[in-house]
């Protein structure tokens, strides 16, 4: 424990560890691949590297599940704690992420469905194939388009070749509109432009059409939220260039402890942090009325439970769209973050909610939707026209059937 806490003190040590390590996990990978028999009929899942039973993966595998076409077939979903997803059917197993057994799915199975990228050692054969669903619309900029600043363990250089490396190697990627399919193209430099692209929704989304009044309630009822209260989620983005020894941090100027101490009475506070940010303390110290989601599988569930939306730069905000509810950009360091960080695809003016810079002016809009939602308003006040119309650039295929779609495309059904 000594030795890994000096590690992350001293990037350049922690970097040739990691590095050395990665490297014994290639050629243990290496050696199963080799081996292995390639099964057409297994399929392996994995979301947020491990973390979570979420996004696309868990859309398409839960759509496979109840469709007969898959009767026949196994799956496997590699996860970081395999205890604490709940159950799941006989026909599919659970690894942990990094182990043999998570190795030996990947290297037998005809099928990989994955949200984010994967280790760069674990590499397709001819008769595999190697779904990338991604995790979001791009707000900010990735791969192969990033130019502003490097990040904790890479340089934009280093960051243009793995995209790259990944882009050739990608057989097919998930996409909800075109201007998703346009940053993929870019971001991974494809070449063929977009002939590897589905294009049929997001399947993450098919959750936020058709629940229930009753799901929103046990929802709530299992985060332990009293039913006269407003729900707000607070969904920051990392940043880059703000990493310490436990990882990224939650930095910003939203002062969570005083926001509470204005609105703790009519309000709960959930706050999801991105799976890059290490949080538990911080948030500990945030005061009553304040929820830590950020280990929460799946981030659907918040977005149906809560009543608006605070955010930065996260894309999580176009999913949120969907429930045509109230949106907030906290956008405190906008300038920094476009310039030194990571940059932008689009200006403030697509954004389809309110854009904040102060705490102060932060607390007079949640003010202001608080005060129409308790008139028996819907609290959009003068964005009601704005999501309609961002929702038909954006989300102009998400109606609930979008892992019904991508299925049959990618199995040519």
């Amino acid at each position: 424990m000594i030795f890994k806490n000096i590690l992350k003190k001293i990037p350049l040590l922690n970097k040739l560890f990691r590095n050395t390590y990665i490297k014994k996990l290639g050629g243990d990978y290496d050696k199963l691949s080799e081996s292995c028999v390639t099964d057409p009929k297994l399929i392996v899942f994995e979301s947020y590297q491990g973390r979570n039973y979420s996004c696309s993966p868990k859309a398409i595998y839960e759509y496979m599940l109840s469709s007969p076409d898959f009767s026949d077939y196994r799956f496997v979903w590699v996860f970081r704690d395999t205890d604490k997803h709940g159950e799941f059917p006989s026909n599919t197993s659970l690894v942990k992420y990094d182990s043999k057994e998570s190795f030996r799915a990947y290297a037998e199975a005809g099928t990989w469905i994955v949200n984010s990228r994967l280790r760069s050692f674990i590499v397709p054969r001819e008769d595999q194939r190697y779904i990338q669903c991604w995790h979001g619309t791009p707000l900010k900029k990735i791969g192969c388009d990033v130019t502003a600043g490097s990040n904790a363990t890479s340089t934009p250089t280093e960051i243009r070749e793995e995209y790259t490396r990944d882009g050739q190697i990608i057989s097919a990627f998930i996409s909800p509109c075109d201007h998703t399919t346009e940053k993929l193209i870019s971001a991974f430099a494809l070449r063929d432009g977009n002939k590897r692209i589905i294009q049929q929704g997001y399947p993450r989304n098919d959750a936020l059409f058709g629940f229930t009044g009753e799901k929103v309630g046990n929802i709530r009822s299992k985060l332990g939220i009293p039913g006269d209260k407003r729900v707000i989620l607070y969904c920051p983005t990392f940043r880059d260039n703000d990493h310490d020894s436990t990882g990224y941090r939650l930095k910003g100027t939203f002062d969570i402890k005083s926001f509470m101490e204005k609105f703790g009475k009519f309000a709960v506070l959930l706050v999801r942090a991105h799976y890059f940010v290490a949080v538990e303390q911080e948030i500990a110290q945030m005061g009553e009325g304040v929820i830590d989601v950020s280990d929460y599988d799946d981030i659907n569930d918040l977005y149906i439970a809560s009543d608006m939306l605070i955010t930065d730069y996260s894309s999580v905000f176009f999913d949120y769209a969907n429930l045509k509810r109230p949106m907030i950009f906290y956008h405190s360091d906008a300038k920094e973050y476009e310039k030194e960080i990571r940059g932008f695809y689009m200006g403030t003016a697509m954004l389809p909610g309110f854009i904040v810079t102060q705490q102060k002016e932060l607390e007079k809009t949640v003010g202001s939707i608080l005060v129409d939602m308790k008139q028996g308003g819907d609290g959009l006040l003068r964005y009601k026209t704005a999501i309609p119309a961002f929702n038909k650039r954006f989300n102009p295929l998400e109606d609930g059937h979008s892992a019904e779609r991508t299925v049959k495309a990618l199995f040519n059904m």
